[in-house]
């Protein structure tokens, strides 16, 4: 299997009153077409690890390299570019920008990335049949359901075909039924290739449908195994 995450000895510490460490000397690697679940207690650094994956937060020490790319060698505007072609990110609250509609929300990114709008259209619009959600895409998400608008999110998230999808909570806002089917969706990218990393709290969830678990306990990893998933599939 090929390394598409590689993070070695990857401290995170926040200084105010007193020092703060989010993520204590961790290092994994995650192969391309993985599902990695990472679970733990509130305020065991799960965000935070998949905030330094991305590129949006810089660690205080160690090195993450990305798809080839070392992350602590590049400068903001580097960074900036990484995530806007590497990386898909999915929120907890969809973070969906109002005053646009479905499919111009999901087309933000590929413009960002200088893609012609036209192109950018034709991208999101194939996403919107994938992901079942055509009918929606003039809908503007205040007027949409929870379940909805995170499917927008996701397909937000692949516009540029990232070669990492980082989800964060993407159920936590959702039902339980909402929330099956946006695993279920997660589940068919990662079996057509996708590789995911998945930060939830549901461990049923977590259960049916990661290969890969790993725990985080105080910043630190304390267990880290495969899973036989019934959804996502063992990376090939």
């Amino acid at each position: 299997m090929t390394s598409l995450v590689e993070l070695s000895e990857v401290r995170k510490a926040y200084n105010g009153h007193r020092e703060s460490v989010a993520l204590d000397s961790i290092s994994l690697t995650i192969a391309a077409g993985q599902a990695a679940c990472v679970m733990g207690p509130s305020g065991s650094g799960k965000s935070t690890l998949l905030n330094v994956i991305g590129g949006l937060d810089r660690p205080s020490s160690g090195t993450i390299r990305v798809a080839g790319h070392d992350l602590g060698k590049m400068g903001e505007a580097a960074l900036a570019r990484f995530r806007r072609t590497q990386v898909g990110i999915v929120f907890q609250f969809f973070n969906l920008l109002n005053n646009l509609s479905a499919l111009e929300n999901a087309m933000v990114p590929a413009q960002l990335a200088g893609v012609r709008r036209s192109e950018a259209r034709r991208q999101a619009l194939e996403l919107f049949e994938r992901l079942e959600i055509a009918p929606l895409r003039d809908q503007y998400p205040m007027r949409m359901s929870g379940g909805q608008r995170q499917r927008v999110a996701i397909a937000r998230a692949l516009v540029n075909n990232p070669v990492l999808l980082l989800a964060d909570e993407p159920t936590g806002a959702l039902d339980s039924h909402s929330g099956e089917q946006v695993m279920t969706i997660l589940a068919e990218l990662n079996r057509n290739g996708q590789t995911i990393v998945l930060v939830t709290h549901d461990e049923r969830l977590a259960h049916a449908n990661a290969t890969r678990l790993i725990r985080l306990v105080d910043g630190a990893v304390v267990s880290d195994r495969n899973e036989p998933a019934l959804g996502m599939v063992r990376a090939r």
